[in-house]
C-alpha cells in the first residue's frame, strides 16, 4: 500500500479503501510472488499444442485432471481452432522435456496429436491486462 500510495501521490488511507473495494468486487482476486524459473533451474520453456481423440465432456475433464497433476505444465488453456489445448511446459533442459513428452504427455489417455514450439525469447510479459 505504501509503494502504491507514493506512486499515485495519494495518502495510504484512501488507497487502502480503494484496494479493499477492488478486492470486494473481485477485481483484485489475489496476490502472488513472481518467480524467476531460470534461477530455480527451470530454464527451458516449450509451448505444446494438444489435440484429443474426442472432444466430449468426460474426455476433456479427464485430460484436464491429468494435466493438473503434472508439475511441468505451468499453464493450460482450452482452445478453439486446430488444437484443443495449449500448454506451457517448463523443464530444466531439452532432455527433461523429452522425458516428460515421451514418458508422460504422449502416454496420457485420449491424446491424438502433439505439436511443440520452442520460444526464442520473451518479448512482453505482464500478469494481467490493465486499463
Amino acid at each position: 500500500i505504501n509503494q502504491l500510495s507514493e506512486r499515485i501521490s495519494l495518502s495510504q488511507t484512501p488507497v487502502t479503501r480503494r484496494v479493499k473495494k477492488l478486492e470486494d468486487h473481485k477485481v483484485i482476486t489475489g496476490y502472488t510472488a513472481l518467480v524467476d524459473e531460470t534461477r530455480l533451474g527451470f530454464g527451458f520453456s516449450v509451448f505444446v499444442s494438444v489435440r484429443l481423440e474426442k472432444q466430449i465432456d468426460d474426455k476433456l475433464a479427464r485430460f484436464e485432471q491429468r494435466i493438473s497433476t503434472m508439475p511441468e505444465v505451468v499453464d493450460c488453456w482450452l482452445m478453439t481452432g486446430n488444437y484443443d489445448y495449449l500448454l506451457r511446459v517448463v523443464t530444466r533442459n531439452i532432455e527433461d522435456f523429452e522425458k516428460f513428452l515421451l514418458g508422460e504427455l504422449t502416454r496420457t489417455e485420449g491424446v491424438a496429436s502433439i505439436e511443440s514450439s520452442i520460444p526464442l525469447r520473451r518479448v512482453k510479459s505482464q500478469t494481467a491486462r490493465t486499463i
